[in-house]
């Protein structure tokens, strides 16, 4: 198999101070949010017709989802979700153990997709592969913005 976590570490000075896994980890997590942010930019212009980066700026007032009226405010549904993803990043760093941290399983695993060892590692480098390319989408996706305002 191939060891990601201990494999030979040029990236000197920082990786005595902070470690090579902590720079996988943090590569990991970042990857996991541009693959959502770069889904939901693409799914929210190609659904509503507004450019991804002027979503926030239609609807102040209230939530609409489907043409209906939501009981709630963008603020309120903001303030939730900060909530909710704060005390899931809270649980996740409770745990010591790095590869729990990144792949806890269980519940995030229900249809056991990384039950054969073999498997699981295709899978850790099918996304890792993919984080990375979805950063550089979002990044592409930035520079668009800027670069044309659309």
């Amino acid at each position: 198999g191939i060891d990601l976590v201990d494999s030979e570490n040029t990236l000197s000075p920082y990786s005595d101070i902070f470690g090579l896994k902590r720079f996988r980890e943090c590569e990991l997590i970042h990857g996991r949010w541009a693959m959502l942010a770069t889904l939901g930019a693409i799914v929210a212009e190609l659904s509503t017709g507004v450019p991804w980066d002027q979503a926030g700026k239609v609807e102040l007032d209230g939530a609409r989802y489907l043409n209906f009226n939501l009981p709630f405010t963008i603020s309120q549904l903001t303030l939730l979700e900060v909530l909710l993803v704060g005390g899931a990043e809270i649980y996740r760093n409770t745990e010591t153990d790095l590869e729990k941290r990144l792949y806890p399983g269980g519940a995030f695993d229900p249809l056991g997709l990384a039950d054969d060892p073999d498997t699981f590692a295709e899978l850790k480098v099918k996304e890792i592969k993919n984080g990375r390319l979805a950063m550089f989408s979002m990044l592409g996706f930035y520079v668009q913005a800027l670069a044309t305002g659309k």
